[in-house]
């Protein structure tokens, strides 16, 4: 039976004996996806889905590894990995996310409709996302070091807010895009294909889900060890579990590895069950 007990002195790392049983489902709940995510991106030669494929990899580890702290509550480094691997897993994802909106707005040839210029769009968010994960990753590092809980916790909290403002930004890009592509189409009857909606509107679904775990993750690091979220395991579940597993599956459904453009401009969609004639 599961047993909580000090890393050192009256000093716990846990303020409760993690669930094997949900570790052990989220861990499977997370492979599937990922197993297909990998061979979906093989199969259309999407190298821009690597980074959310390499993001499924670290949940099944983190989760993994936090099955593994169930019996061993008090040792430091598997409670080292499973935090830091679920926390930066949906970083990995977003920096797919970023990549596909580049490829979304050539494939109908709206580069004018971009808010910014369409060969920076991809270099500034995921350069934003690259910070977010350095910043977060040494902030989880920091966690190993004794007497760096405070400071550790900070840095962390800093990543997440450098996600959440680039994501904002993100988002703002695409809700600008969809709204001037909206009015040309209203101006321009029947010069650009709705298929563009059908890959938008997962972006959109996909952006909000981890846009609410990463506000969700920065409210836990601020109030603390002993706040109520630390302290509770069904939060981590409910507000970055299932999230990021929706997040997975939604990507999967409508996966944009199948965007396609024609060497000669004229564009091609095709997006999960969506295809284009060619």
């Amino acid at each position: 039976m599961a047993k909580l007990e000090p890393y050192v002195g009256d000093y716990y790392l846990w303020e409760y004996a993690p669930s094997l049983g949900a570790s052990i489902a989220f861990l499977i709940l997370f492979l599937v996806p990922t197993v297909f995510h990998s061979w979906k991106a093989w199969k259309t030669l999407a190298r821009f889905c690597i980074p959310f494929c390499i993001g499924g990899l670290f949940e099944v580890i983190g989760y993994g590894a936090r099955a593994a702290c169930t019996n061993k509550t008090s040792e430091l480094i598997p409670y080292i990995i499973q935090s830091t691997f679920i926390l930066l897993g949906p970083v990995l994802f977003a920096a797919s996310v970023y990549m596909v909106l580049a490829r979304m707005i050539r494939s109908v040839g709206g580069e004018k409709y971009s808010l910014i210029r369409i060969t920076w769009v991809t270099q500034t968010f995921v350069a934003g996302d690259i910070l977010s994960f350095v910043v977060q990753g040494s902030g989880a590092g920091m966690m190993a070091m004794e007497g760096m809980g405070d400071t550790a916790k900070g840095v962390v909290i800093g990543g997440l807010m450098i996600q959440i403002i680039v994501f904002g930004f993100f988002v703002v890009t695409a809700v600008v895009f969809e709204v001037r592509m909206r009015h040309f189409s209203t101006i321009n009857h029947g010069d650009r294909s709705w298929e563009w909606k059908k890959h938008l509107y997962p972006l959109y679904a996909v952006s909000a889900l981890i846009m609410v775990r990463s506000i969700f993750r920065v409210v836990e690091y601020a109030m603390g060890q002993k706040g109520y979220l630390l302290s509770h395991e069904w939060t981590i579940y409910v507000f970055d579990a299932v999230l990021m597993w929706g997040v997975m599956l939604i990507w999967g459904y409508w996966h944009p590895g199948t965007i396609r453009q024609e060497v000669n401009g004229a564009q091609l969609l095709s997006m999960g069950g969506y295809q284009s004639k060619t």
